[in-house]
């Protein structure tokens, strides 16, 4: 496999903490301890686009293609829908004054985990809060859904995985699986395995279908793992770690690919915080504390 780096986008003055898709093959966004929201094209090089200046850090980005709005999860104040047609925010609601780590989603409702513990379920066409649900004593860092069981996977910092039904949100398990703080977890293209991980640097593998069973255990990084993306054919799935590096790995044999990092590939400097595996050249975006978001072009 062979990993090089094609660009550097710089734009934010602070940590970026996430990037997710924009709905298009080339684009996307990307928000951090700036309060900036940025619009990027892969297909013009460092040439971002200020969409939005959330008054605090953000975290926690969505876009809702059925709506063409963007939820912005604006730490300590709430959500603020940016209309991507007008370029404005349409919408806000105060909904805590905790951290928002993540947003789902899923027909007609949108997730929000939150540090208090809580996840708010809101309803996208009213924009109303349905309901609280109290998960756990401590933050929920991260959210999964998986549609073919329509149930919904959540991760937080007690160190456990909790299922929910998507039908009704009645909690159906809890995991223990981690011996700290869950950071990632994300159900396999095909929908056959969850993946969870953390700050005890584990990746581990659960079946689904056999009540989530562990099949895999994985120390993949030196440092906690905060996030996992997989490659638009679904043929790899890449970490990315505290510990400064990227790992890309085969997801039929969960066998490790290739180590991408700063000696090797002038790789971050810093943590690693987020990925987009974008369908446009098959091309694996990061981005870090380093305040910089790089492109790197893969080759099997």
């Amino acid at each position: 496999m062979n990993v090089r780096k094609i660009d550097t986008f710089s734009g934010h003055r602070d940590s970026v903490y996430t990037i997710i898709s924009d709905g298009s093959t080339s684009g996307f966004y990307s928000a951090g301890a700036d309060g900036f929201v940025i619009q990027w094209d892969l297909k013009k090089p460092d040439m971002g686009k200020l969409v939005a200046r959330a008054g605090s850090s953000v975290y926690a980005l969505c876009f809702d293609p059925e709506n063409n709005q963007l939820w912005i999860g604006q730490n300590f104040e709430g959500i603020q829908l940016l209309d991507v047609s007008s370029g404005q925010i349409s919408k806000s609601i105060k909904i805590t004054t905790a951290a928002i780590f993540d947003i789902r989603i899923y027909k007609g409702k949108a997730i929000v985990a939150l540090g208090d513990g809580v996840i708010v379920i809101i309803d996208i066409e009213s924009f109303a809060v349905q309901k609280h649900i109290k998960v756990s004593e401590k933050s929920i860092r991260t959210l999964a859904v998986n549609p073919e069981t329509n149930e919904l996977a959540v991760g937080d910092s007690s160190h456990n995985v909790h299922i929910f039904s998507l039908a009704d949100f009645n909690l159906k398990q809890t995991i223990q699986s981690h011996t700290n703080s869950v950071f990632s977890v994300r159900y396999s293209p095909d929908h056959r395995y969850l993946l969870t991980m953390g700050r005890d640097a584990h990746v581990k593998v659960w079946d689904v279908a056999n009540g989530y069973e562990l099949i895999h255990n994985i120390a993949a990084h030196m440092y906690a793992i905060n996030h996992i993306e997989y490659s638009p054919d679904g043929e790899f799935f890449a970490t990315c770690s505290m510990d400064k590096s990227i790992k890309v790995w085969d997801s039929r044999t969960f066998k490790l690919r290739k180590v991408i990092d700063r000696s090797r590939h002038a790789g971050h400097g810093t943590s690693v915080n987020k990925l987009l595996w974008s369908s446009y050249q098959d091309q694996l975006i990061s981005c870090s504390d380093d305040r910089t978001i790089s492109v790197w072009e893969i080759q099997d």
